[in-house]
């Protein structure tokens, strides 16, 4: 069980927002039993993000909505989650796979094991992590690199995957798993934190190789593409279904459990 609800003087070197759940008779004054981070795209704020997390209204659900932490160069507004400011040799625009070790390091070690486990009091499993183009690139990278150091450090003969860690899912609009980490040996086997992929008709991002690639890494890939073209975050109820019905299979709830109960693992 948390024990508390993070706030923003926990991440004192990071532009966040949390926003609470909606009130809940259910939840009995319980902290709320789910964290989800969400991670805007490149060039972007944590500002329209701060907007879908009043509007998603999540029941038993904090969502804590952050920016990234490096700034466009030469002026331009909006901020990255890469190592490097690259360019798309084809299109000439900024590439999403720009390497992610910073920012990993700083979702992974400072956010979600100093501050949600280690302060709060969260299970692994009740953070989710949802991000949009390099913001979702950036979240599989972060579950990969949990499961994968996990297991590196599990006791030796364990079958492959048994003994690392998970989160409560990734949902990744627009994004998958990077090729600049694709092919690395993976004795370790898959990762069993359960992965939600979004994308427009024909994506010329989310390619039939690049979801192959993704199921590599992830051993539960579930892939759901809107009817219309474009990788953009969803724009109808019918878009926006498979994001929900990921949240209810994987957020957990107090809703019957007796207040006073404890949770043996």
């Amino acid at each position: 069980m948390p024990t508390r609800t993070p706030n923003k003087s926990d991440f004192p070197s990071l532009t966040v927002t949390l926003t609470p759940p909606p009130p809940s008779p259910q939840s009995n004054n319980r902290p709320p039993i789910n964290i989800l981070l969400l991670l805007h795209g490149l060039g972007d704020t944590h500002t329209p993000f701060t907007n879908l997390a009043a509007s998603l209204a999540l029941p038993e659900t904090t969502i804590l909505t952050i920016q990234a932490p490096e700034p466009l160069p030469f002026d331009i507004p909006g901020f990255h989650w890469g190592d490097d400011i690259n360019f798309d040799s084809r299109t000439g625009a900024l590439d999403m796979d720009a390497g992610f070790s910073k920012a990993t390091k700083l979702l992974l070690e400072d956010v979600v094991k100093t501050v949600l486990v280690g302060k709060c009091g969260y299970k692994l499993r009740e953070i989710m992590v949802m991000g949009f183009a390099q913001g979702g690139m950036c979240g599989l990278v972060v579950a990969e690199k949990l499961f994968s150091d996990s297991a590196v450090r599990s006791t030796p003969g364990a079958g492959a995957g048994e003994k690392g860690e998970e989160l409560a899912g990734v949902i990744s609009i627009g994004a998958a798993y990077p090729l600049s980490l694709a092919g690395k040996t993976r004795a370790q086997g898959k990762s069993r934190t359960p992965v939600l992929v979004l994308s427009g008709r024909d994506s010329d991002i989310v390619t039939d190789s690049v979801v192959k690639r993704t199921k590599d890494v992830f051993e539960f890939v579930e892939v759901h593409r809107y009817a219309r073209r474009g990788d953009t975050m969803p724009r109808s109820r019918e878009e926006m279904l498979p994001i929900m019905r990921f949240f209810g299979r994987r957020l957990r709830s107090w809703q019957g459990v007796p207040e006073g109960s404890v949770e043996i693992c």
